[in-house]
């Protein structure tokens, strides 16, 4: 079992190395709910489908959760699972750990603008 804590003047690390090397980055409070807000998706969407309690949630976007390793595992899963990425600290420009939406892939690009006509125009 892991303490997860942050004091409010910090954004204390949540994540202590996981056993699975894609989670060995940690996260923090901030990008969680950075993240959240980034996909549009409310408190409660986020516990539902990481199949956690809403206080449990809040507590880890408060960076106040002490408990089971696996609440973050699956918050992180679940906004992964909905295109974001989280950054550590030192990636990308040295802006420090941070997040950004996956890029989108060909097929859901839409329609490109020579494409339009009235047919696919709704």
């Amino acid at each position: 079992m892991y303490a997860l804590h942050a004091s409010p003047s910090t954004a204390a690390p949540l994540a202590k190395r996981c056993k699975c090397a894609r989670f060995s980055i940690m996260i923090n409070a901030t990008q969680i709910r950075g993240a959240r807000a980034m996909i549009g998706m409310s408190i409660e969407e986020l516990a539902a489908a990481s199949g956690l309690p809403v206080e449990t949630v809040a507590a880890l976007e408060k960076g106040e959760f002490a408990g089971e390793p696996h609440a973050l595992f699956d918050v992180r899963s679940t906004l992964e699972a909905h295109g974001i990425i989280f950054l550590s600290s030192g990636n990308q420009d040295e802006g420090g750990p941070g997040i950004r939406l996956r890029a989108r892939t060909s097929s859901d690009d839409g329609i490109r603008p020579e494409n339009l006509n009235a047919a696919n125009d709704d």
